[in-house]
């Protein structure tokens, strides 16, 4: 079964957050949608240049996507906190039962969405203070239900690898690392 992935970015996204994401659930299988809020090309954080497959609002009418997630950096983090369109398709994912995930900085959009509430969550150690609904772990990664949090470019790699067991299974998560031979 195909899996579909929504990724949206805007200026200032966290590289090694949102490439190790794309790279391991294609891996997996997955098919993933990067979604522009702002035009075709957008400049990470570290000036790295990504074209996405379509815009926000084109990703958006699709619909029928498995997971959201969310990367950071900033100021990437706070446009998409700030973005009423992701916080609609956040609430609406969650409230279907669909899943969501957020790391480093993204949290907050998860948070703005209020689908944090009472649940374990993680994030970037600068942002902790606004994670206000949620129960606050150090964890590298956190799965509470059909939320996934994470806390920075350092835990991408284990963040990747947990979707893709939310997603396709452990199964697969040993077959996509044979070749990666990350550290789980």
């Amino acid at each position: 079964m195909i899996r579909r992935v929504l990724v949206p970015i805007s200026t200032g996204f966290e590289e090694i957050e949102t490439v190790t994401v794309i790279d391991i659930l294609k891996r997996a299988g997955a098919e993933v949608v990067l979604a522009s809020l702002e035009g075709d090309r957008v400049a990470g954080r570290s000036n790295i240049t990504l074209i996405a497959d379509m815009s926000l609002d084109e990703a958006l009418a699709s619909g029928g996507h498995d997971l959201i997630v969310l990367p950071g950096g900033l100021p990437n983090a706070y446009t998409l906190r700030d973005d009423e369109r992701i916080i609609a398709a956040v609430k609406a994912q969650v409230s279907a039962g669909g899943k969501a995930a957020a790391i480093c900085a993204a949290p907050l959009a998860l948070e703005r969405a209020g689908v944090l509430c009472g649940k374990q969550a993680t994030c970037h150690p600068g942002m902790v203070d606004e994670l206000t609904s949620a129960t606050f772990t150090e964890a590298r990664v956190a799965a509470a239900g059909n939320i996934t949090t994470s806390r920075s470019a350092g835990t991408a790699m284990e963040f990747a690898f947990s979707l893709v067991r939310d997603l396709f299974g452990e199964a697969k998560v040993e077959e996509v690392n044979t070749g990666v031979l990350a550290r789980l």
